[in-house]
């Protein structure tokens, strides 16, 4: 985790760096300019930095983020601290471009074992429309032991957005010898799922060889809701709606087969994300600004913030990181 904190160089990208001279600023105090041994470039310790051409304290910056993680609107932070909303989102552009960075880390730990849980989640952009028709739905997946969000993505409710998140999910399955996904009732995250990362089974015998999930991979679903108006044969209430592998555990208790942390989440989301707030105009106005306003949820969660069930850190409890991080810490972190 030295890494995470760890500059080099804009030029070279050499981790071969040491102090040149300090120098003072108008509202960050003291800050160093560092010199490359190799290229001789010299450069700000904030090169590369969501902070790189920021001029206001980073104090300032951090208070803002937290106080719009919180629920506050965008609009209500600008009227309470004088502020424009267009420096606001700006500020939490730059935040959530950290998203990919710190999602590399989760991908490079082993995992002994992991249960994902996928749901989904509305909130109206621009104009009210038909909930089908409506770009507001975000499909989210958590880990469900840390409370860790795989990924949250948001549009029209199609294929393209459930292979969004099930992309990230098949980074995971290489990362660990036994994954679990649940899902109530939304089949089209198995579908997904098995059409990115479906192995044929070679099994020796006349035919064409069936298709099933990599080794060790579980998906169950809960059906909800009554089937009685419904004809032809009725679901299980709980099944695996896809092959998997013969040599993966099938012993698995039904109790166990829900969403119900992630569906949890959901509802502290939309009192910390004022987009996602019911009976409210603050709803966001397009597309991107509500992915913005999820990927700094991301962010936050993940990394900063203690959850109030596990009181830990989701990434430290599930591994990623040893200590949670400050919202500083990740202003400060070169991409």
């Amino acid at each position: 985790m030295n890494t995470l904190t760890e500059l080099h160089c804009p030029e070279c990208q050499s981790l071969k760096i040491e102090p040149f001279k300090k120098y003072n600023t108008v509202h960050n105090g003291e800050r160093s300019l560092l010199k490359c041994d190799e290229c001789d470039n010299v450069f700000s310790e904030k090169i590369g930095t969501p902070m790189q051409d920021i001029k206001s304290p980073i104090s300032k910056v951090a208070s803002v983020l937290k106080i719009r993680s919180e629920g506050m609107g965008l609009r209500a932070i600008g009227r309470v601290l004088g502020m424009h909303k267009n420096t606001v989102s700006t500020w939490e552009r730059l935040f959530g471009d950290q998203k990919e960075t710190l999602m590399l880390y989760s991908f490079c730990h082993e995992f002994v074992s992991l249960v994902f849980e996928g749901d989904e989640l509305y909130t109206v952009v621009g104009r009210r429309t038909d909930a089908h028709a409506s770009e507001g739905w975000t499909a989210v997946i958590m880990e469900r032991s840390s409370r860790f969000i795989v990924d949250q993505r948001c549009g029209a409710k199609d294929a393209a957005l459930f292979e969004s998140v099930m992309l990230t999910v098949c980074e995971y399955i290489s990362q660990t010898g036994d994954l679990s996904f649940f899902s109530d009732g939304q089949r089209r995250y198995g579908n997904t799922l098995f059409a990115f990362c479906a192995e044929t089974l070679r099994t020796g015998k006349a035919g064409r060889p069936p298709k099933t999930l990599p080794k060790g991979v579980r998906l169950r679903v809960k059906n909800k809701g009554d089937q009685k108006h419904k004809r032809g044969p009725k679901r299980k209430k709980y099944q695996a709606p896809l092959r998997e592998h013969p040599e993966t555990d099938q012993e698995l208790d039904d109790s166990n087969i829900n969403a119900n942390h992630v569906e949890a989440n959901n509802a502290a989301m939309r009192r910390r994300n004022s987009a996602f707030r019911w009976r409210t105009n603050t709803y966001a106005k397009t597309v991107p600004g509500l992915q913005r306003t999820l990927d700094v949820y991301w962010v936050i969660h993940n990394f900063v913030r203690k959850h109030w069930t596990t009181g830990e850190v989701p990434a430290v409890a599930m591994g990623v990181l040893c200590t949670p991080l400050g919202l500083e810490d990740i202003l400060m972190m070169q991409k």
